[in-house]
């Protein structure tokens, strides 16, 4: 039986990796729950899983936790709640599925604790992959993957020569603005954006993949768990999603990982590593007498400015991926809140990396502090637009 910590389990990846667990309920015990906003969701799930630990990042969200519960479980509260619980000697494996850069701090408390990471969330190792890898090969901890593409490049290199990969492809679906003119996404809705063609996803993830700044994002997380620079990683846009990546090795061979687009089949993966468990027949299939073709076409940069930022912070490597992924933060927290246009979010970003000096060979609070003053600068920019 495994213990896991399911970090950000009321959000759209923590839903599915509980329903990973229901599935196996022999093999996978939930021992700890977190949530940031979304208390009733929370309760419910204490309720059912009846886990020893539960976090809610609003003080008031816990006391009402504690009043409901009493002593039948810890709640911890707020952002060193969520650390101290992270690293509870109990839980074997922790399910980070918290976007954005406040997944962080308990990451590195649990892989400091040697649990095993079944990894979601991007933005931490594009804010501090060299920092976080070094400290799992210290505490001999791996870190799975989850994110689709990263699966895939995952299983595609397993048992492989790593001195051996020459390239590698990065899928995309193109988002829901694949085939739209740039003339047209000027005026694009919040609701327009958070729809997209494949993938049920939260708002955050939605409008990054509206933008391409997922793919960015990925990018730079590739970068960090396999160890290839940027110019090695090519994005190819792949609008079934039946590809999730593809890796070349020097003789020319490609290894290809297909699956159908559903987020529970790499969240089973993470959580089963190394063993593979038969998923349940619920879950969709691949038909290939129905699969008429698979396309893929280049990303077009111009109208998707933010991979090429990405790429762009790649290549300084240092502290501006953290500057990029803090800015993008801000972009479309304000976004999303109808104060920023969809076309502006790349233009703040571009903004506050021409204005950040790069700090190479940074250390933690050197990264903190980079993304501290780039959510500023991207306010400050925001506020010059308007």
């Amino acid at each position: 039986m495994v213990n896991v910590a399911v970090l950000g389990s009321t959000g759209s990846i923590g839903l599915n990796t509980l329903e990973v667990i229901r599935n196996f309920p022999g093999r996978f015990r939930v021992i700890a729950l977190s949530a940031n906003s979304n208390n009733r969701l929370l309760e419910s799930q204490i309720k059912e899983f009846k886990p020893r630990f539960a976090c809610s990042a609003e003080e008031a969200g816990a006391i009402r936790l504690k009043k409901i519960f009493g002593n039948k479980i810890k709640i911890f509260t707020g952002a060193e709640g969520l650390k101290e619980m992270a690293g509870q000697r109990i839980i074997d494996k922790v399910a980070v599925a918290i976007s954005g850069a406040a997944a962080l701090p308990p990451l590195l408390k649990a892989i400091e604790c040697g649990k095993e990471i079944a990894l979601a969330n991007k933005e931490a190792l594009v804010m501090a992959g060299p920092i976080i890898l070094k400290l799992a090969r210290k505490n001999n901890v791996k870190l799975i993957p989850i994110d689709s593409e990263q699966s895939a490049i995952w299983q595609c290199l397993e048992g492989e020569d790593r001195r051996d990969l020459k390239n590698i492809y990065l899928t995309a679906s193109g988002g829901p603005f694949r085939n739209t003119s740039a003339k047209i996404l000027k005026n694009i809705s919040v609701k327009k954006a958070l729809r997209h063609p494949r993938w049920k996803m939260g708002r955050k993830i939605s409008v990054d993949s509206a933008t391409l700044m997922n793919k960015g994002l990925e990018l730079l997380e590739a970068v960090a768990l396999f160890g290839v620079p940027a110019e090695r990683i090519k994005v190819l846009i792949h609008p079934q999603a039946i590809i999730h990546s593809m890796v070349e090795f020097v003789d020319g061979v490609i290894l290809a990982q297909l699956s159908a687009t559903d987020m529970r089949i790499p969240i089973q993966y993470a959580l089963s590593y190394p063993k593979r468990l038969a998923s349940p027949a619920a879950y969709p299939a691949i038909d290939f007498y129905k699969l008429r073709e698979l396309n893929f076409l280049p990303p077009d940069f111009r109208k998707f400015p933010c991979l090429m930022l990405a790429y762009q912070a790649a290549e300084e490597s240092g502290t501006a991926p953290a500057v990029l992924n803090a800015a993008n933060e801000i972009s479309v927290h304000e976004f999303l809140k109808g104060k920023l246009g969809f076309l502006s979010i790349s233009l703040i970003i571009e903004k506050v990396l021409q204005r950040h000096r790069n700090k190479t060979n940074a250390d933690l609070k050197e990264i903190l502090q980079a993304d501290d003053w780039a959510r500023q600068e991207a306010y400050k920019a925001i506020g010059n637009l308007n």
